[in-house]
């Protein structure tokens, strides 16, 4: 039988697995944002916290998945330029939110559940994380490239 976060009453992932029900399935949204991260060089997929998510040259996560996190919401929780988070939030609360946990250090959070969504400005939310955490070296290959 799996652990069981005795808090919520939910099965629990073990570490470095992937929490039941919170995997990406293959022509979902959130497979859409893995593909988009992972193009970005020095990009590795992990899971932490029962979610995957990816990071910058190794170091530093930039994009988490929010499956029912705290919620009945799909989504992810991208790094930010400080700022982005308060303007995107008040212009479009019903695309952007403030995450728990990360977002008093100006992450945003983007809803993936909506009918309409905006994945020019998407790819540019996941651009904008990862020029926030990946090394200088990276960031320069990249505009190089």
């Amino acid at each position: 039988m799996p652990p069981q976060d005795a808090a919520r009453g939910v099965p629990a992932a073990r570490v470095g697995e992937v929490l039941p029900g919170r995997e990406i399935r293959e022509g979902t949204p959130l497979a859409r944002v893995r593909a988009l991260c992972l193009a970005f060089p020095g990009t590795q997929e992990r899971v932490s916290h029962g979610e995957p998510c990816w990071w910058a040259g190794g170091r530093k996560m930039f994009v988490v998945t929010s499956q029912h996190h705290h919620d009945d919401r799909v989504g992810f929780w991208a790094a930010a330029p400080e700022g982005v988070q308060g303007v995107l939030v008040a212009a479009e609360p019903a695309r952007y939110f403030r995450p728990p946990y990360v977002g008093s250090r100006g992450w945003v959070g983007v809803h993936l559940d909506i009918e309409d969504v905006d994945w020019d400005r998407v790819e540019g939310v996941i651009e904008d994380a990862w020029r926030q955490v990946a090394p200088r070296r990276l960031v320069a290959e990249y505009d190089d490239g």
